[in-house]
């Protein structure tokens, strides 16, 4: 059975290893025979929906539950385009994704308020139990509908400069070709455990799910209280593998947990979505001793990763960057780099095909021969990506990262323009202008922000609080809210950040 799309990767797994337990989550097992009958019926269901036709984009809000997987495979399984939205998200929000994607249709597990748009709930389905998933009429197989290479698997949405989300498509033959390079390089196998830290609006979500269901693993999904406490989960789900941000290693040394050989199942371990410090490798590898530690580089528009570095596992071999943290790595087979200034370019297999709208498209990519791209010229494979991120070759040949040359963070690995918060501040009635701040701490990036106000009435912190809330995710509303008179300004008239930061009594320049 060829890997050509990505429903490809569960369905081969499904047919090998029927008995197999595929997932755990939220209390149940199921196997790889159970969860192929649960996405069947829901597809089913969608089929008999949309009257027979095959929908084109399908949004998901459900959460940490078998419904979301099953759904998700669903919409694979139809060869439409997944979305997922967040449960925890403010319904505005999903709203205007799922218009921005032009869903046809909202699949819920109950979850999340639904966007504004027709919503078909995804009922509870056990194995053996007669019945649709969805509709609870009696359901009946369909072949499924094969996609090409240029459809579109999923779309995903990161944050906007201007305030307004970007959608980034991703097509099968980006994420095959990802994952035929990073799920033999993975390891696992049938009877590995393998984790989900990540819920389905971040893409490293992806290559967890497929790298346990491309090789008949099980994929066993934490509680939010279980990712608060990562070491107790690893040894009592006795896990193999483990992805996550690495300021889950933070959080896990102020525990006190990580202890020598404390993981001793875990033989691989992937973080992603921050940079990985050397100190928090060195904590994670001496507490799963008898596995690797590798750091994964790579933003949504290149297909989850596209560079990786793996560490020896003798720690004296280890490299040592002047900014402490583990190299980026090598780029994955297919991918070509260009350093234009320090910026990393990419082209490729897995870079993306452009912006789901292409006014998006301006100022992200360069020409083939590396010159500024022309946006009313079509984009083609040739053109590179411009990531934004900083780099420099080490003495091995391996990219470190350096930082970014704008103003976008990481945040609990989501990617955040500050701008996008900046905007929703100063959409607030009563605030003038606003900055957004990202000092770094041991557990990682926070958002500070200060604002002037409109008048002379003083804003509450916490309605200006709420408002934000009902806008953006929480990990994107600062951690502090503080109103200044007036925001410094520059020689030059822009707001001077340092002089933020220091009213502020953030250390250093306390942004980017």
């Amino acid at each position: 059975m060829p890997h050509d799309t990505l429903y490809d990767w569960f369905a081969r797994s499904a047919a090998a290893y029927p008995d197999r337990t595929a997932l755990e989550v939220s209390g149940r097992r199921l196997t790889y025979a159970a969860l192929a009958g649960y996405a069947e019926r829901i597809a089913d269901g969608l089929l008999r929906h949309a009257g027979g036709d095959r929908p084109r984009r399908v949004a998901l809000l459900a959460g940490r539950t078998p419904e979301a997987y099953a759904g998700y495979l669903a919409v694979q399984r139809l060869g439409a385009a997944v979305v997922p939205l967040g449960v925890s998200f403010p319904a505005a929000r999903n709203a205007a994704v799922a218009a921005a994607a032009g869903v046809d249709v909202v699949l819920t597990d109950g979850g999340g308020e639904a966007p504004g748009h027709t919503a078909l709930p995804i009922g509870r389905w056990d194995a053996g139990a007669a019945g649709d998933a969805v509709t609870g009429a009696p359901g009946g197989r369909r072949e499924p509908v094969r996609p090409g290479p240029d459809d579109v698997a999923y779309i995903l949405f990161t944050s906007g400069s201007t305030g307004t989300p970007k959608g980034v498509p991703i097509r099968h033959r980006n994420v095959c070709a990802y994952l035929r390079h990073v799920v033999p390089r993975y390891g696992a196998r049938p009877g590995d455990r393998l984790s989900q830290t990540f819920d389905l609006t971040f893409d490293p979500s992806v290559f967890d799910m497929f790298a346990a269901w491309g090789t008949g693993a099980t994929l066993v999904v934490p509680t939010r209280d279980e990712v608060l406490t990562p070491v107790r989960f690893v040894t009592e789900r006795a896990l193999t593998h483990w992805n996550s941000v690495p300021s889950v290693i933070t959080l896990a040394g102020r525990l006190r947990a990580l202890k020598p050989g404390s993981m001793p199942t875990l033989r691989r371990s992937m973080f992603c979505g921050e940079p990985l410090t050397l100190r928090q490798a060195r904590a994670w590898q001496r507490a799963a001793p008898g596995g690797t530690v590798e750091n994964g580089y790579g933003p949504t528009e290149l297909t989850v990763t596209c560079a990786t570095h793996r560490l020896p596992a003798d720690p004296s071999g280890w490299p040592e960057p002047a900014n402490g943290t583990v190299p980026i790595g090598r780029p994955h087979p297919g991918a070509e780099i260009l350093l234009r200034e320090g910026e990393l370019c990419v082209r490729g297999p897995q870079r993306f095909a452009g912006y789901l709208d292409p006014a998006d498209n301006a100022g992200r990519f360069l020409a083939p021969d590396g010159s500024p791209y022309d946006p009313a010229a079509p984009l083609t494979d040739a053109h590179w990506y411009r990531t934004g991120d900083r780099v420099e070759e080490g003495a091995d040949g391996a990219l470190v990262h350096l930082g970014r040359l704008d103003q976008q963070v990481q945040v609990h690995g989501y990617r955040v323009e500050l701008g996008e918060v900046e905007a929703a501040l100063r959409d607030h009635p009563g605030v003038a202008d606003a900055v957004v701040l990202a000092p770094a701490s041991d557990t990682g990036v926070r958002l500070a922000a200060a604002f002037s106000p409109t008048g002379e009435t003083a804003v509450d912190p916490a309605r200006l609080r709420a408002s934000l809330g009902d806008r953006l995710p929480a990990y994107m509303v600062p951690e502090t809210l503080t109103a200044l008179p007036a925001l410094p300004l520059n020689a030059n008239g822009k707001i001077d950040r340092s002089a933020v930061a220091a009213a502020l009594g953030i250390p250093g320049p306390g942004g980017r």
